[in-house]
């Protein structure tokens, strides 16, 4: 590792080790600077498509069965879109293991009042046991789950939830906000009939974006079923790009330059190249991590590639820890919830060089020596000061209210 400190190193940005917002490209930031066009006219129209063609090439789906509409509007935004239109007065099962599992059933509760919710514990999988014995026991036409849940950096299993989905034939909707542009999603293998994600994650552009990849034939189902919101209405937005090559309502257009930039970058590099650069950037993360002596709150092999949720010293701070690292000009998150004051999460997207990563965790042994005023510099000599199980949550802990 290179021995880098705020002394040798003037940092020129701010630098966003976070699950999004990211730091981006300099062609996707200077995008935004492109002419004005009216969004009703033939420019925008030809915008959207090749924005929706990009789209479907980087999640390697069929043009001919699938199709993407773009909101203008968070992650949230796409999640509320699907969940007011894809139920109608069924009966929708939401599956939660951390925070936006949790958002995703109170968003259901608000449009749809056959909404059924299965928590388990913040930080571990999904009881396929438990699931199956649910579906097998109510009438479930529709299952929601989040694949990345960031509160802990979970990568729930879209092959293990899929199957049983398909088995009790239920149409099968994914948050895929933080996971998709990083993992490899298969909506065929996996029964999933749509999924929503953000532009400012994983994709690497400007926040304000979401969208919503389907199956047509899933999209022409919502025809027939009783709209809940207007502005986000998944049918509209789908019979507006069918139809017209357009969205219903007046778009940033700004930002879809700078997403279509974004993926043109994903695409130019290679997808199976950038996801490759994404997982060695986290290799490298986690293990300067380990070096210094640290624990991480679920283990490696179920961790998505953009985010590292960490347990700190129980001597340390995590909001001094974060402000220490803010004023070198680094951004991590604190944890949330049940796991508030115990971890902090530390991101790889975005435009982090390797040289960044090393000032990273460069700063954060420096910092954290000072906390443990260890005279030897070794995090890993001090005994007995970590959350062990102290990171693990008890089950009425899922139920709190955020």
């Amino acid at each position: 590792m290179l021995n880098i400190n705020r002394r040798d190193l003037k940092m020129k940005k701010v630098l966003l080790f976070t699950p999004g917002p990211v730091n981006l490209a300099e062609n996707v930031r200077s995008s935004i600077g492109k002419k004005d066009i009216c969004h009703r006219e033939v420019e925008f129209d030809r915008l959207l498509i090749s924005i929706e063609t990009k789209l479907l090439q980087v999640f390697n789906v069929d043009t001919d069965d699938y199709r993407a509409v773009v909101i203008t509007g968070s992650g949230t935004a796409a999640n509320e879109s699907i969940l007011s239109s894809v139920v109608g007065n069924k009966h929708i099962l939401i599956l939660s293991n951390g925070e936006f599992g949790e958002r995703l059933n109170k968003i259901s509760k608000i449009h749809n009042k056959n909404t059924h919710f299965l928590p388990f514990p913040w930080g571990e999988g999904f009881d396929l046991k438990k699931v199956d014995d649910y579906l097998t026991k109510h009438q479930i036409d529709v299952v929601a789950m989040v694949h990345h849940e960031t509160s802990s950096g979970m990568l729930n299993s879209l092959d293990d939830i899929g199957l049983l989905t398909k088995k009790h034939g239920a149409t099968f909707v994914v948050d895929c906000v933080s996971s998709a542009g990083a993992e490899v999603i298969d909506m065929e293998k996996c029964n999933i009939a749509f999924i929503s994600s953000s532009s400012s994650k994983a994709i690497g552009s400007y926040s304000g974006l979401s969208f919503v990849i389907g199956k047509t034939e899933e999209f022409e189902k919502l025809k027939d079923l009783p709209a809940k919101t207007m502005y986000l209405n998944l049918y509209t937005f789908y019979s507006f790009i069918k139809k017209y090559s357009q969205t219903p309502n007046t778009p940033a257009v700004h930002l879809f330059y700078a997403l279509e930039q974004a993926l043109s970058n994903i695409i130019d590099k290679g997808v199976d190249n950038y996801y490759e650069d994404l997982k060695d950037k986290a290799n490298l993360l986690r293990q300067g991590i380990l070096n210094l002596g640290l624990k991480f709150l679920i283990e490696q092999k179920n961790m998505c590639s953009i985010l590292t949720t960490v347990c700190v010293p129980l001597n340390v701070n995590v909001s001094v820890l974060r402000k220490e690292l803010r004023d070198k000009s680094i951004v991590i998150y604190e944890g949330k919830g049940c796991f508030q004051g115990k971890v902090f999460q530390v991101g790889n997207i975005g435009e982090l060089s390797i040289n960044e990563i090393e000032y990273f965790l460069s700063s954060l042994k420096e910092i954290l020596n000072d906390f443990l005023l260890i005279g030897n510099n070794d995090l890993s000599a001090v005994e007995g000061i970590y959350i062990n199980d102290e990171c693990r949550i008890e089950d009425e802990m899922v139920r709190m209210e955020l």
